[in-house]
Order: structure tokens, then sequence, then C-alpha cells
């Protein structure tokens, strides 16, 4: 049984009687935000891209590189998220994002120039926690930026950055890593001797810095809307500084059943996808391909393919929503979720390289037709006052999942398989397993997700 409608506090009738942020304003922020996930986002293919080259350097295995190149740093950072986003309910968000990129570009710096394996690692975990607070901070930002039913539209924009991040990274990451790798090594003026992979890190370590700078300077702080709970007014008639962690937890207990599906739907199918960490060394076992040559190929379909998917999704889900579809964001999550699904399983499986290409970037361009949607889903159906604290909840989990994925076909190809070969069995057989599951359990949850956009939309009108 869903938490009992509480009544709407006066700080939500005074925000909603202000005009939104102007268009471009909320435009600029979104762009901003979309460069912010691009330099996130591009380390994951770009670790992609040196796999092969640490795990040479430290005489690591498949499950040893995985740990300590993705799956500890991105557990760190999951972890820093919950506590951060306290502070993104109650205090600037823009102070969170902006200072937090500059934590992590210094530290980025600090890692692309570290020459042992401890002070790589030390150094990103230090980064992580910059970054824990950017994605909860972002979200609720955006949730006081633009109207509901124009949400979807602005996290698919915003994505574009992701995107990009999965394929410039690919493009111009892959072609200098291979005129870097001939080299063995590069001496850089101040720097002295740098491996080919410290280079690659250094390239996206600055861009944090700068986007840093310029929120925190030219980005205004939104007021903030649809402050609901009784829990953001004391007995005083003070406003709250933050919402109690057990009124949190209340609110998501008495709303399980909209909430439950779409955090296990999404683990289930962020550990599927998690898995694009390998597909460089997918492409070297499997085909005989170097990062050069894969990188320039996937790099161009998701320049290309990938942006279209993710403004159709937003698309879709704000068309489905004005013909009176409550569920419209969660509904095209499961669209997206199963129709993937064949894609996703077949492309390790073939013996043609170009149709396996084909067969992954179709499952990747379908699989982000959800992305949008599903970042909006919960926007929708969470309290201002607490919409940070549960859209860390969110990415805790999606960090956690895409940081294990990594690791679980490291340890299929080492363990169960037994050979490294045997890579592209263990990708098809993680997909076929989970992504189905995922579908099944974003189905149980749309009628209760429905349900709970229709009772927060009655209390904040």
């Amino acid at each position: 049984m869903a938490v009992p409608a509480p009544r709407a506090n006066p700080a939500t009738s005074a925000a909603a009687s202000e005009p939104w942020p102007t268009p471009v304003h909320r435009w600029y922020a979104v762009t901003l935000f979309g460069f912010t996930i691009f330099t996130l986002f591009a380390a994951i293919p770009i670790v992609g891209l040196v796999f092969s080259q640490v795990k040479a350097d430290f005489q690591l295995n498949d499950k040893q590189v995985s740990l300590l190149l993705v799956t500890i740093p991105m557990w760190v950072l999951a972890v820093a998220s919950l506590p951060i986003s306290r502070l993104a309910d109650s205090f600037s968000r823009k102070l969170i994002i902006g200072g937090g990129l500059i934590l992590l570009g210094g530290f980025g710096i600090a890692a692309a120039l570290a020459t042992t394996l401890t002070a790589f690692l030390v150094a990103r975990l230090l980064g992580g926690v910059g970054g824990a607070g950017n994605g909860s901070a972002t979200f609720s930002m955006l949730g006081d930026l633009f109207p509901p039913e124009k949400l979807p539209k602005a996290f698919a924009v915003m994505n574009i950055g992701f995107c990009a991040a999965l394929g410039l990274p690919y493009i111009i990451g892959g072609q200098v890593f291979g005129a870097l790798a001939s080299m063995q090594s590069l001496t850089l003026p101040l720097l002295g001797e740098v491996r080919p992979w410290q280079s690659m890190l250094l390239m996206i370590a600055v861009p944090d810095m700068i986007l840093g700078l310029l929120i925190l300077f030219t980005l205004r702080e939104p007021r903030r809307r649809a402050r609901v709970l009784p829990a953001d007014v004391s007995n005083s008639g003070a406003v709250r500084r933050s919402v109690p962690v057990r009124d949190i937890v209340g609110y998501l207990w008495g709303n399980r059943r909209a909430f439950w599906p779409m955090y296990v739907g999404l683990g289930l199918n962020t550990l599927a996808l998690g898995t694009s960490s390998w597909m460089t060394a997918f492409y070297e076992r499997t085909h005989g391909w170097t990062p050069k040559q894969f990188g320039l190929y996937q790099g161009l379909v998701y320049l290309l393919l990938a942006p279209a998917s993710l403004l159709f999704g937003g698309w879709l889900a704000e068309r489905w929503a004005k013909q009176g579809h409550a569920d419209a964001a969660l509904r095209v999550v499961l669209l997206a979720a199963a129709a993937h699904i064949p894609f996703a399983v077949s492309f390790g499986l073939v013996s043609d390289p170009y149709l396996a290409l084909a067969l992954v970037s179709l499952s990747t361009c379908i699989a982000l037709i959800g992305a949008g949607p599903q970042n909006a889903a919960f926007q929708n159906i969470v309290p201002n006052e607490m919409r940070a604290q549960i859209t860390a909840s969110f990415l805790f989990v999606f960090t956690v999942m895409q940081a294990a994925g990594p690791l679980l076909v490291g340890w299929l190809t080492d363990d169960v398989f037994g050979n490294e070969k045997s890579l592209r069995y263990s990708l098809a057989l993680t997909h076929a397993v989970l992504a189905p599951i995922a579908v099944v359990v974003f189905w149980v949850g749309l009628k209760p997700y429905g349900e709970a956009v229709t009772r927060i939309r009655a209390l904040v009108k």
C-alpha cells in the first residue's frame, strides 16, 4: 500500500507560482551537464582500450584487471554518492557538481601520472569521491529546470553526452592509442616519460576541471519545486535542511510496488550492459582487430546512430504522456529492454566481425531508447525534498552493477570457460540470462509505477 498522500506545504505553492527558468538558461544547463557526462563516461571506453596493456604491464589476469581498473573505483564512487546526495537535497547543487568536477580532474591527472598500480588505484579512488555527487545533484537540478512532461526530452538530450563518451574515445582514442602503442612510451615536457595508457588518461582529466569552473561561475541555482512532504517543516514551523533518512526509507517502502521493479530491472540491465568494457578485448581475441580498427568503426556508430535513439526515446515518452499514459516513461524502458535482447545475445556468437559489429550496434542503440525515460521515471515519482538522495540510490545501483559487469565476464572467462578465447561466450551468456529477467521485472512494475505518477502529480497541482 502506498504512503498516504501528504499535504502540499506553502513552499510548494510559492515555487509553483513562479515561472520556469528561461529556455535559454535551462538548455545551457543541459549542455553543460551533457559535456560533464561525456567526461565522466569517456573514462570507461578509454580504460577498455588500455585493458590489455595494463594487464600485461602489471601481469594481471582478467578478474584482477577488472577489479583494479573498473570495479573497485566505481564501487567506491557509488558508496560515496550516498552521503553526498544528502547535501544535494539541502545545499547548493551547482557547488556540489562544480567543486566535485575540479577534484575529479585533479585526481584524474594524478592517476594519469601514476607509475605504480597502487598510486594509480589510490588516485582513481579519491577522484571517484569528487565525482560522487554529480549524478544526484544534476538530476535534482533538472527536475527544477524543466516541467515534468519535458523531462524525458531534457534527459535524452543530456545523454547525447553519454553517446559521445562511447563514440569519440573509440575513434580518437583508438587512433591515438594505436600511435602511442607503437612508440611504447612518450616523453612529455615537465612530466617525463609516460606509458601510452597514462597519456590516454590525461586526455580526459583537464576537461573535468574546466567544466567545474563553468558550472560554478555561469550556472544559476534554480528554485526548488514540488516540496510536498510534512517532513519538510519542523514542529516550530522552520524549514528543515534535510529530510531524515527514515522518512526517505519510509517513502520508498510505502511505494515499494512502484520502486522495487525499477531498481531490480535497472540493476539486471546494467549488469548485462556493463560488459562493454570488454568490447575492445573481444574484437582483439575473437576477430583479430586492433583497438585502432575497432575504435574507428564502433565510435562512428555511437556518434551517428546512438543520439537518434536517445532523442527518439525522449520523444516517444513525451508523446505517450500527452496521450494520457501515466506510465509512459517506464513503458518506453520496457520496450527498449525487450527489443535489444536478440542482438545483445547473438553478436558474440557470429563468425563475421562486421556482422558482429552491426548486431552489437543495434543492441546498444535500441537499449539507449530507454535511457532518457528511465532517468526521468525516477524524478516523476519522487518529491523534491528527497529527490537527490533517492536519485543517489538509483545511481548507486547503476554504478555498482555497471562495475560488476566486467568482473562477471572476467570470472566466467577465467573460471567457468577457462580460456580467454571464450570471452565471446561469456558476453553472450551474460545477456541471455540477465536481460530477459529484467524485462519481466519492468513489466511487473508498469501498473504500480503509473499509479505512483498519478498520485504525486495530484500533490503538486
